[in-house]
C-alpha cells in the first residue's frame, strides 16, 4: 500500500532559492514608488501649512511693530521685540500705568492681566529696554544696569534722549498707545 513518492529535491531547491529573488524583485518597485509619494505628499503638506503661518506671524509683527510712551509731556518711540509677551501687550493698548522706582533705574507696575513668558537673563540691561518680570510686571529701565534676574522681552525705546531725566523722578504716569508705523 505504501508507494514511495519521489521528490526532486533539486526542483524544490530552485524554487525556494527564486521565490525571495522573485519577491524583492517585486517589492522593490513598489516600495520606492510608495516612498516617491510619500515624500512628494509630504512637502506639498508642508508647503500648504507653512505658508499661512509664516504670513500670519509676519503680519502680526508688522501691525503691532512700534508703540508711544508718553510721560508728561515727553512722547518716546519704542519698537516691540518679536515675542508672544509683545504682542499680548500690544493687544492691551491703549494703557496707562502709575509705575513705581525701583533702585533708581528702573519704573515698575502690575499689568491687568498676565502675559506668556519666555524668560532668559540679560546680563545687562541698557537704558530705554522695555521687559516683563514674571508673568504681569512691566519695566521700563532708564539707566544702564548689570543684573542676574531674568525677564521677558518686551522691547526698546528708540530714542532714550531725556528718558532717565523723565523717569527719574519718583514715581510716574506712562501712558502706552499704539502706534500707525
Amino acid at each position: 500500500m505504501n508507494n514511495p513518492v519521489a521528490v526532486n529535491i533539486h526542483k524544490v531547491n530552485t524554487l525556494v532559492i527564486i521565490a525571495p529573488h522573485q519577491r524583492l524583485a517585486f517589492i522593490k518597485p513598489i516600495g520606492l514608488l510608495v516612498l516617491f509619494f510619500l515624500t512628494l505628499g509630504s512637502s506639498y503638506a508642508t508647503e500648504l501649512t507653512a505658508s499661512p503661518i509664516a504670513t500670519k506671524h509676519t503680519a502680526i509683527k508688522l501691525e503691532s511693530s512700534h508703540m508711544w510712551i508718553t510721560i508728561g509731556d515727553y512722547r518716546f518711540k519704542a519698537t516691540l521685540a518679536n515675542t508672544s509677551a509683545a504682542r499680548e501687550f500690544a493687544a492691551m493698548l491703549p494703557l496707562t500705568l502709575d509705575m513705581d522706582d525701583l533702585n533708581s533705574n528702573e519704573k515698575h507696575a502690575e499689568l491687568p492681566k498676565s502675559l506668556s513668558t519666555d524668560p532668559y537673563q540679560p546680563v545687562t540691561i541698557n537704558n530705554g529696554d522695555l521687559m516683563l518680570w514674571g508673568s504681569r510686571t512691566m519695566v521700563v529701565f532708564y539707566k544702564k544696569v548689570n543684573t542676574s534676574y531674568s525677564y521677558t522681552r518686551i522691547g526698546h525705546i528708540d530714542d532714550t534722549s531725556g528718558l532717565s531725566q523723565q523717569l527719574g523722578q519718583g514715581d510716574v504716569t506712562l501712558i502706552y498707545t499704539k502706534s500707525a508705523n
